[in-house]
């Protein structure tokens, strides 16, 4: 008989799939989900704890920037916010309270547990002299009506003068004229214009400036549109010319790609 042959099986190992995950080490167990979920219920829990109770009440109330006089009212106006939970405080509230203070142009603040509310201010600057009659008032760059001025010629901010049957309230913008004369008088401020603003004429459609220097010359601006640009423009001319130095006379940039100057303000033909 033939000899039969044996064949010896052996296990062949094959190449490991690289590149696929083990699912089941990625699959949390089930005592770690409940583990996460206990860790969540007691964060809710302790998030409406301390929003409901005085854990985290608000004992100090710190104001920064501004001047004595709107930090002091910024205190009056934040006053109920005294014992409220710092969790239940927020930017609306903050807003709301602070909305009719007339010299706060913006604000940010701060939670510091556990019982301190830090609010920090912006003030609003003065940039007119709101004139009407005898009166007058100090304006923001927003055309709010900051406060009374006692002694107006004392300030060298330029003037808009408003009639006496319009109702001027501090912290409101009387009349939209008042809103773009203000607006004017601010981005002027930045290029400085030769001579100062002495005077800002406002109304509907037409935006002039009448610059210092004793010629009362006039910068005819038009509308509100492109200001910065018919600023700078302005600016470049006059310089290059003297005209508002050499007498009266206006440079009228309401287009600002095609510029006017008087014939009787140029200087050197």
């Amino acid at each position: 008989m033939a000899a039969r042959r044996r064949t010896t099986a052996r296990a062949v190992a094959l190449p490991a799939r690289r590149g696929l995950p083990d699912v089941g080490r990625l699959t949390p167990s089930g005592r770690s989900i409940a583990l996460g979920l206990i860790l969540l219920a007691l964060a809710v829990g302790s998030y409406f704890i301390a929003r409901d109770s005085s854990l985290f009440a608000v004992r100090t109330l710190e104001v920064r920037g501004g001047t004595p006089a709107i930090r002091a009212a910024v205190r009056a106006a934040l006053h109920d916010e005294l014992g409220v939970s710092l969790v239940r405080v927020d930017e609306g509230a903050i807003q709301q309270r602070l909305a009719a203070l007339s010299g706060v142009r913006s604000f940010r603040f701060d939670r510091a547990f556990p019982h301190t509310l830090t609010v920090v201010v912006q003030a609003e600057r003065p940039v007119l002299v709101l004139r009407q009659g005898d009166r007058a008032y100090l304006v923001a760059a927003t055309g709010r009506v900051l406060r009374p001025l006692a002694h107006p010629h004392l300030s060298s901010l330029p003037r808009l003068y408003v009639r006496k049957d319009v109702h001027v309230a501090v912290g409101s913008v009387p009349v939209p004229a008042v809103g773009f004369g203000a607006y004017a008088a601010s981005l002027a401020r930045g290029v400085r214009p030769i001579g100062g603003v002495r005077f800002v004429r406002a109304g509907l459609g037409e935006l002039t400036l009448v610059l210092g220097g004793g010629s009362d010359f006039e910068l005819r601006l038009g509308d509100t549109s492109d200001l910065r640009l018919k600023l700078a423009i302005a600016r470049r001319i006059l310089a290059a010319t003297g005209a508002a130095t050499a007498g009266p006379g206006y440079l009228d940039v309401s287009l600002p790609e095609r510029p006017v100057l008087s014939p009787d303000s140029q200087v050197g033909g």
